[in-house]
């Protein structure tokens, strides 16, 4: 079987060549969601490569069972496969460093994969890394890449360690719209726009997740088969994702996520939902959750200052992480029994509902296409996200779906639909609404975008109530 097509990730590849042209010795970060493709990232990179040697090590999933000496065990198991010589041995990660150092030439390209792992209950690993890496004196570039992003954070890219020593740090983030598409349909998906973005509303942008499609398969089937199967791959991945990055502590995350899940939320409610204690804590397992991917922060701000306020909202920004909170889980124990093996997804409770909130997670992950669509240039935007204005004795409260303040006091005010049939006249009457609710200062202007999937009635269209009416599937 051919393998499957390599998909965006031009700017990190330019990044990462430019690196590579260096005549000093380089050290990249790249970190990111779990399967977003970080190491799939440098496997490619070091493909395009051919004339330099690739090392590539990973770590060894924390369990209780491993110690710090297992860790470099499986080190020294990789380098010998790599060198193709007899099983090595090493008791010191220095001696270890060292010898993979005797093996490096000019060019070549070390990747070294959930680097928190390798350092698992070693506190020397870091100190010894860095006192080797301080002694490179040949042209490489070396790669620490991993998924648990606050150890990076601390221990790499925070760290006195190592500061001033990382040349490019790499966030990856979940594949775009087109290029999940892209994905999708290079592995045989042969679905209509409307099964395209049904499926991508679950699966995000992740690519390991979407190259789990096998073609000749119904969107429905699909999703059944990933998530509602006994033992299907998705029915486990929020354990497995939990266990590797919040060891120990995995449930106290989950509940905070558990309060995300049926919308954005202040710190104060959070913590009120959860009972939380005042204290510093819950402001750090915040920061660790949109470190990790899987919430995003959004300010609000003052539309006549522009300033942000003393208020934040939390929201749930991963499709899946959603979509198995709230429609996974409860399920949970009649999918492990078996009882869903023949039930069309569709026809779960609330299930149509639930992907139109689904929708709204993956496009506020691609807000770039979002701005051409309404022709508004990234530069010209003050302030940008998902908005709640909270009711007062003054005002009545509103939440709108993306709204867009430009610099030219335009308050873009966009709604978005995903529907099986067209969009008829009450969806004015429901922007209107929203419209009137919202405190605008005087001198702004508020113009109302629809962003669609399924069409609108000609009388919609009409209207010239819209500043304009979007057709997402344009996206693909």
């Amino acid at each position: 079987m051919a393998p499957r097509a390599f998909i965006g990730r031009e700017y990190e590849l330019t990044r990462l060549h430019d690196m590579h042209r260096r005549k000093i010795p380089s050290l990249v970060v790249v970190k990111g969601r779990r399967r977003v493709g970080k190491s799939r990232l440098i496997a490619h990179f070091a493909s395009t490569c051919p004339k330099n040697k690739f090392w590539s090590f990973a770590g060894l999933a924390p369990q209780a069972a491993l110690d710090a000496q297992s860790q470099r065990d499986h080190f020294a198991k990789q380098l010998a496969t790599i060198l193709q010589n007899p099983p090595l041995t090493f008791e010191d990660w220095s001696d270890a460093f060292l010898y993979l150092g005797q093996q490096l030439k000019t060019g070549d390209i070390i990747l070294f994969d959930e680097i928190s792992w390798m350092g698992y209950k070693d506190p020397t690993f870091i100190p010894k890394l860095k006192a080797w890496w301080d002694a490179q004196t040949i042209s490489i570039v070396m790669v620490f890449c991993g998924s648990v992003s606050t150890w990076i954070e601390e221990n790499i890219l925070n760290s006195t360690a190592f500061f001033g020593r990382v040349n490019l740090t790499i966030t990856l983030e979940p594949l775009s719209i087109p290029e999940s598409a892209a994905l999708l349909k290079g592995s045989g998906f042969k679905g209509s726009p409307y099964d395209l973005f049904k499926l991508l509303s679950v699966l995000g942008g992740i690519p390991w997740y979407l190259e789990q499609m096998t073609s000749g398969q119904t969107t429905d089937t699909l999703i059944k088969q990933l998530c509602f199967e006994k033992d299907s791959l998705l029915l486990f991945e929020f354990d497995r994702i939990f266990h590797d990055l919040f060891n120990g502590t995995s449930s106290t995350y989950k509940k905070i996520l558990n309060t995300l899940k049926k919308g954005m939320r202040t710190l104060a409610e959070i913590r009120k939902a959860l009972d939380f204690a005042k204290s510093g804590t819950l402001s750090r397992m915040m920061d660790h959750l949109i470190t990790a991917g899987f919430v995003e922060k959004q300010d609000l701000w003052s539309f006549k200052t522009t300033k942000g306020l003393k208020q934040s909202l939390y929201r749930l920004s991963d499709p899946y992480m959603r979509f198995y909170l709230k429609v996974i889980e409860p399920q949970r124990n009649k999918i492990e029994l078996g009882k869903l093996k023949q039930v069309d997804v569709s026809h779960l409770s609330g299930f149509d509902s639930h992907m139109g909130l689904q929708l709204e997670q993956l496009l506020l992950q691609n807000r770039l296409l979002l701005l051409e669509a309404m022709g508004v240039r990234p530069i010209d935007v003050v302030a940008d996200g998902p908005f709640r204005q909270s009711k007062t004795t003054t005002r009545p409260g509103c939440q709108i779906d993306y709204l867009v303040q430009t610099a030219t006091r335009n308050l873009f005010v966009c709604e978005f639909k995903f529907k099986r049939s067209e969009i008829d006249t009450d969806i004015i009457e429901q922007m209107q609404h929203k419209m009137r609710a919202l405190k605008v200062p005087r001198g702004f202007a508020v113009v109302p975008v629809l962003f669609h999937l399924g069409g609108v009635t000609d009388s919609v269209g009409e209207s010239d109530f819209f500043y304009r009416i979007i057709d997402i599937s344009d996206f693909l």
